[in-house]
């Protein structure tokens, strides 16, 4: 299953992705999306895991601690970017990462 995880610190990196998602299984990849001119993180990743049950563990644990961890959708055809319907839109970035909420697993 692929897993989107939304509000990372900007100082995560893939390795620590793949770390925190191995303590509930397998994990095939983990990627944290940069800015392909700054190379700095845009805030999201994705983490692909082998087991859908290990994957759903990993859903009803992480998400909400200061992160969101869903199900990735699979990109449409016109590349899966987000349309604005007006107004300033877009996507917005923040939170931390680093285990508020009482998580503990420390971000």
């Amino acid at each position: 299953m692929n897993l989107y995880i939304a509000n990372l610190d900007y100082s995560i990196n893939d390795d620590f992705l793949m770390e925190i998602f191995s303590a509930f299984g397998e994990v095939t990849s983990a990627k944290v999306i940069t800015d392909k001119y700054t190379g700095r993180s845009k805030g999201f990743g994705f983490v692909e895991m082998t087991n859908n049950e290990d994957a759903q563990k990993a859903i009803d644990e992480l998400n909400g601690s200061s992160v969101n961890v869903s199900q990735a959708k699979p990109r449409t055809e016109d590349g899966g970017r987000y349309k604005s319907r007006g107004g300033s839109g877009g996507y917005k970035s923040g939170g931390s990462f680093k285990g508020g909420g009482g998580s503990k697993y420390s971000f």
